[in-house]
């Protein structure tokens, strides 16, 4: 089956009615799978689709891909977000601001010299797991850094604080797709 557009999203008011009487298959992606407009894979019912969506385009959780209203039927988009790894950075405010300086620059260093992105939101930073969490904890703990703590909580705790343009930075790594989490890609 291919699909080149997305017909709307399950959560609008029209979709819940009209979902809500047929039989609705998922396509289960991933964080990473979901930023792809070329991809190939297989509903959760065993339906192959092959998704040809415009430049620019990504798919969001309950996405309608496909709608059948004789056979009663629908195939909805289910993404799964990763965690997160969230740094407190509120103490910062009351180190010596030579400390405090020094603690965001090495900081920036840590995160940087792993290639994670991130998105600094007010007082916190926000980096999604690229690698095992403990390797990102071994990290976060190797620097111990003065003034600033971490954690990790799911993506879906923190997508609704982010702009559209911060989500993508998080949830969208194209580039920095783990190789276990390779699609199988339509050229």
């Amino acid at each position: 089956m291919l699909v080149e557009s997305v017909l709307g999203n399950a959560n609008e008011p029209t979709w819940q009615n009209r979902l809500g009487a047929v039989q609705v298959d998922r396509l289960m992606l991933d964080q990473w799978e979901a930023q792809k407009n070329r991809l190939r894979k297989h509903t959760r019912d065993g339906v192959e689709v092959a998704l040809s969506l415009g430049r620019g385009n990504r798919l969001r959780d309950g996405d309608v891909l496909y709608w059948d209203e004789c056979a009663a039927s629908a195939i909805v988009a289910h993404v799964e977000l990763g965690e997160v790894m969230v740094v407190d950075l509120s103490r910062l405010a009351k180190e010596p601001v030579e400390l405090g300086l020094r603690s965001a620059v090495e900081l920036g260093h840590a995160i940087g010299n792993q290639h994670w992105p991130a998105v600094v939101k007010g007082t916190r930073m926000y980096v999604p797991l690229t690698v095992d969490r403990k390797v990102m904890d071994s990290v976060m703990r190797t620097h111990d850094l003065s003034g600033i703590s971490h954690s990790f909580v799911p993506g879906t705790e923190v997508i609704a604080y982010l702009a559209p343009h911060e989500s993508r930075r998080l949830f969208g790594g194209a580039d920095s797709t783990p190789h276990s989490h390779l699609p199988e890609a339509v050229d």
